[in-house]
């Protein structure tokens, strides 16, 4: 049973969350031959005050 976790900040709308998980289990169904409904994508979200890049806060760039 393949599982892709996808890390991220938070702000994506419930949208966007669909088509990102869509895509990705077609790639997997795709590139891995497997069913779609055994396919598991977990989007792990940490809030913009959580997390930084380069020394920097996401709330503060």
């Amino acid at each position: 049973m393949p599982e892709i976790m996808v890390f991220a900040a938070e702000g994506r709308t419930l949208e966007q969350k669909r088509g990102l998980v869509k895509d990705l289990t077609e790639a997997m169904v795709k590139n891995f031959g497997v069913p779609a409904d055994v396919v598991t994508v977990q989007i792990v979200e940490a809030p913009k005050t959580d997390k930084a890049k380069g020394g920097v806060l996401f709330c503060d760039r």
